[in-house]
């Protein structure tokens, strides 16, 4: 990503948004318990989109009349002390293809002198408190009024141009899911019985953080796979138990990776998690076949929770009409959340934005339980990486309370659903690239058929 990208992307943007100054301001250092001692610094993404350095302090602002304005921290001699040599803003300004460069002391009344004549300043929602008390000093307005002024011109032209990846973008993801193969095999190598999931999980790292890669998330590894958002690594790995990992590292140009596997803990599925896992690995496959221009990602959704309903019927957990079941979303007590989301420099990209990248205009997310948390629903377009990862879950708390209920009864056969409790959860992920005639599964492969799985832990 050379400077000629990154100007060829603020020129698309201003194009986009041809009045007005627009402002994309860079993160700033977040201490963690006092000024000096920060949490590892991460670059915004759309920052990086745009200008490419990974550098905090940093705020760029395309002006009306075509000129672009890198600011940043003017050098202090005691900075050689503490960081060594250095890039200087110069220097950053060079790299992003920006011709001009200012203090950011003075981009406050850089903005009011704007302001003042009349120019509309185009920034996008902050989404952290203290991006939103910076824009407040920056522009000389209430945090509610810097909330209420986010440029919606400026946020449609955002996800418009960052939703459709690049070549050299693909390749950056590819990378990554690269270097998750190899997290992966290391991981797989290491689970056994005894082992604890602190131990599976600093394991699973290593080989991103011997290339200097930081992960896309808090990477999931957890013997209770039913809590979806479990980071909890507390447990130990017994006989019997599977685990379930969802995980992903970053691309030299912070391009993310987003894997989900889920293993047998003794190196071979019981009969029931093996019958369970088809269901799962069935249902990801038929989503992935049916990924096209022509479809929209809600039906890919329906895809796999019709085939979800169908493969769990035929285990004796569902009955009835599968269409009528997965229409009265009686599916969801099994599979909660919606089938995948964007990918790219985040790993849910631009949600940041809001329901803008996910959804068409005038169309609200379902009030269903389960489809309400689908992120992404719109059409699907050539360009667009999205994740394809249904699930099967056996929530105890969501299971006592829907029977309780009486809820989906000609639907759910609660007594067979009794007997699965404890057992945990399977998902199954892969990034999957929209092409012009359908789609294609990104990166080299790692292990998920049954056999594979069993073969890779040496069951």
């Amino acid at each position: 990503m050379d400077a000629v990208t990154h100007r060829d992307r603020r020129a698309a943007l201003r194009a986009a948004v041809p009045s007005g100054a627009i402002l994309i301001p860079g993160s700033e250092l977040v201490p963690r318990n006092y000024r000096d001692n920060t949490y590892p610094f991460r670059q915004d993404s759309h920052f990086l989109y745009y200008v490419g350095v990974n550098q905090e302090g940093l705020a760029a602002l395309l002006l009306p009349d075509g000129g672009e304005v890198l600011y940043g921290q003017p050098p202090h001699p005691d900075d050689l002390v503490w960081f060594g040599p250095h890039p200087s803003l110069e220097d950053h300004a060079l790299a992003a293809g920006i011709g001009r460069t200012a203090a950011i002391g003075d981009l406050a009344g850089a903005l009011a002198e704007l302001i003042r004549s009349g120019v509309q300043i185009h920034y996008l929602p902050p989404y952290r408190e203290d991006r939103t008390l910076q824009l407040s000093r920056l522009l000389d307005a209430a945090p509610d009024a810097v909330l209420a002024g986010v440029s919606n011109e400026l946020v449609h032209a955002v996800a418009a141009q960052r939703s459709i990846k690049t070549a050299a973008e693909i390749s950056e993801i590819e990378e990554a899911i690269g270097v998750s193969r190899e997290m992966y095999a290391a991981a797989m190598a290491a689970i056994a019985p005894g082992r604890s999931e602190a131990e599976i999980a600093g394991t699973l790292m290593g080989p991103a953080l011997r290339r200097g890669r930081q992960p896309s998330f808090n990477p999931i590894v957890s013997v209770h796979g039913e809590v979806l958002h479990n980071t909890s690594y507390a447990n130990t790995l017994r006989t019997g138990e599977l685990l379930l990992i969802d995980s992903g590292t970053e691309s030299p140009n912070f391009y993310a990776s987003d894997i989900t596997r889920t293993f047998p803990v003794s190196g071979r599925f019981s009969t029931r998690q093996r019958e369970v896992y088809e269901v799962v690995l069935a249902a990801q496959m038929a989503t992935i076949e049916a990924a096209s221009p022509t479809r929209a990602n809600r039906e890919l959704h329906m895809v796999a929770a019709r085939t979800t309903a169908a493969g769990l019927k035929d285990l004796g957990l569902m009955q009835g009409d599968v269409d009528e079941a997965v229409a009265a979303g009686a599916h969801a007590l099994f599979f909660p959340h919606g089938i995948g989301h964007m990918m790219g420099l985040d790993v849910h990209d631009l949600e940041d934005l809001g329901d803008v990248v996910g959804y068409p205009e005038g169309e609200p997310r379902s009030t269903q339980f389960g489809l309400n948390f689908l992120r992404l629903a719109r059409r699907l377009e050539p360009g667009f990486v999205i994740t394809v990862e249904p699930g099967v879950y056996f929530v105890p708390a969501l299971i006592e309370r829907w029977r309780g209920e009486g809820r989906h009864r000609d639907f759910i056969r609660y007594d067979r659903v009794a007997e699965f409790v404890g057992f945990g959860g399977i998902r199954i992920e892969d990034d999957v690239l929209i092409t012009d005639l359908g789609h294609r599964v990104l990166g080299p492969p790692i292990p998920k058929r049954v056999d594979e799985v069993e073969a890779a832990l040496g069951g």
